[in-house]
């Protein structure tokens, strides 16, 4: 298991973008929500970030786009660096200035707000009003079926069309990361894989690079090119997403196979897959 796979390694062709290092975190001073959690991200890449829940992936992006504050959380020990600015001093609005945005766990859209509306929402919040027109053609083309709901209120819309206007929403603000917490809850299996399917899109046709947190093991990592697998709030496996296909103990802990196996990770400390 201590064998580095250089494959899980980001592309030389791809500088990093994002590096998270030792990070831990806390909520209200006392509950320790990260112990040591490390990650980096190249350029293009699609990261998947994997674990059980309670496993730390919400707080680990929270903890990335500076949101932790309002959970009355924070990041006690560690370092977070997007690309090339340390992101310690930076409140919400700077790290969205910087390129990153995130689709918050079970999609928040503004339910009375239509679609269209919500999708302007993110374009004024990453200051992007002189381009609204050209961002709404661009979600549009990535989603038709949000083209025929623009003018119905969000909160009326199926889950699926909800998480197609919060990822738009993030996309209007043209972010070079994209954040996304569990983007998959809640939604029937051929909306989970449009949704995964159409991020190998945006990864192609516009080099985005997408970190996702997802219980769902077995479809991120079909469309990730890496993953890192965190437990109590401590990244414990890191590999390309074909090799930790392949790994035994991740089909126990993971996707579903050999149930009565299934365990833990007995030491905090970092593998990669072989």
């Amino acid at each position: 298991m201590s064998v580095v796979d250089e494959s899980s390694r980001p592309s030389q062709a791809r500088r990093p973008l994002l590096d998270v290092s030792g990070v831990a975190a806390t909520y209200q001073n006392a509950i320790v929500a990260l112990a040591c959690v490390s990650l980096t991200i190249g350029e293009g890449e699609i990261v998947a970030l994997l674990g059980a829940n309670g496993a730390g992936k919400t707080t680990t992006l929270r903890a990335i786009s500076q949101l932790l504050a309002a959970q009355r959380g924070q990041v006690t020990h560690g370092s977070i660096t997007f690309a090339g600015t340390s992101m310690h001093k930076l409140g919400p609005a700077d790290v969205v200035a910087l390129g990153l945005a995130q689709v918050l766990e079970n999609r928040r859209c503004f339910p009375t707000l239509t679609v269209e509306e919500n999708l302007i929402v993110g374009a004024l919040g990453g200051g992007r009003r002189r381009s609204v027109g050209a961002g709404l053609a661009r979600i549009y083309r990535y989603f038709p079926r949000l083209a025929d709901k623009r003018r119905v209120p969000a909160g009326l819309c199926s889950g699926g069309e909800q998480q197609m206007t919060a990822i738009g929403r993030a996309l209007m603000a043209n972010p070079r990361l994209l954040l996304l917490d569990e983007p998959t809850i809640g939604l029937a299996p051929l909306v989970a894989n449009e949704l995964f399917a159409f991020l190998r899109t945006l990864q192609r046709d516009e080099r985005v690079t997408v970190l996702v947190a997802e219980q769902n093991a077995t479809l991120a990592l079909r469309y990730a090119d890496r993953a890192y697998v965190l437990e109590h709030g401590t990244t414990v496996l890191e590999g390309s997403a074909a090799a930790l296909r392949e790994r035994d103990d991740i089909k126990h802990f993971y996707l579903g196979l050999e149930t009565e196996r299934r365990g833990r990770y007995a030491e905090p400390r970092v593998y990669r897959a072989s």
